[in-house]
């Protein structure tokens, strides 16, 4: 018997002569994000709101870690990481552009440059994302953890990528030049190690496709919460529910810590399910301090509407 398969276009394609395009069409990234509702940008990625980003920013990791896993993500954490600025208060938060490095190889490299180029890019691949940044953006590539002749960034990309996306990046990979990227204020990375070598063993492949940094999937258009204890990269359907999570949580747990400390309750019985009273009392709580708590007064407003007591 003879086995017969055959192959639908776009994997002959291929072999016909025509390289797969390093950057994907926008309709493929629509369909990888198909989920999103939302505004998007002209390359497809979801645009989710500069209002969700700026609460997103006070939202700690543990909340929105709890709230992916509660939905089904388990895999959106990494930690792990060196870092350039990264004192206790760091945070970075944007949305991401993907890009994905695999190891040096002399005849892919000329294909996929030729092949760029054609499409418009311009240069060495290294600065094809960067090029591509838009504000609020975070650069998060995977590049294999590689060390020495892996650094992507230096100084000048560094720039140039503050410069566009007023943030920073997140590599599975080395940088190189931390002096120079430390004199940038606002400038925030978080990546595996530095390296004083340049950029000759690794090569670009992908951008804004799903990446992977260590055991986080990353998707174009996912808002990435960047905190010195690591970074979580949150679909963008969630990314308001875990807003609002982290929100409450941050909220009950400043009001158990004021009732603990003025004797009012113990902590067996802020750590347990709270009675009714409990609640009653968190509500009104809540009222008396609306202009002084960290999150904006039109959040606990909505979130006294939907309370019960």
């Amino acid at each position: 018997p003879i086995l017969v398969v055959t192959l639908g276009a776009a994997l002959v394609a291929p072999a016909l002569g025509t390289a797969q395009s390093i950057t994907p069409s926008r309709d493929e990234v629509v369909a990888l994000t198909s989920e999103w509702t939302g505004e998007r940008f002209a390359d497809g990625r979801p645009k989710v709101p500069d209002a969700i980003l700026d609460r997103m920013a006070k939202i700690g990791l543990e909340e929105a870690w709890s709230v992916l896993r509660n939905k089904g993500f388990g895999w959106q954490y990494e930690g792990r990481f060196k870092g350039v600025h990264l004192d206790e208060t760091a945070t970075m938060v944007g949305r991401a552009l993907t890009a994905t490095f695999v190891p040096k190889r002399p005849d892919l490299d000329k294909a996929l440059t030729e092949k760029g180029h054609a499409e418009g890019h311009v240069g060495g691949r290294n600065s094809w994302p960067i090029d591509r940044l838009q504000k609020r953006d975070v650069y998060v590539a995977d590049a294999f953890s590689s060390f020495e002749g892996g650094p992507i960034i230096g100084g000048n990309l560094a720039t140039a990528i503050y410069r566009n996306s007023g943030n920073g990046v997140v590599f599975d990979g080395s940088v190189r030049d931390i002096a120079q990227m430390e004199t940038i204020t606002g400038f925030k990375a978080w990546v595996r190690d530095w390296h004083p070598s340049y950029n000759y063993d690794n090569m670009l492949v992908e951008i804004n496709r799903p990446t992977r940094i260590g055991t986080m999937t990353c998707l174009p258009g996912d808002v990435v919460l960047a905190k010195r204890g690591g970074v979580v990269c949150i679909p963008p359907v969630l990314a308001e529910l875990v807003c609002k999570t982290g929100e409450v949580v941050q909220l009950r747990d400043m009001f158990g810590f004021q009732r603990i400390k003025d004797g009012v309750y113990t902590p067996g019985q802020i750590d347990q399910r709270w009675s009714d009273e409990m609640e009653k009392d968190f509500s009104k709580w809540l009222n008396d301090h609306i202009d002084s708590l960290p999150v904006a007064r039109e959040q606990i407003q909505e979130l006294l509407k939907e309370r019960t007591w």
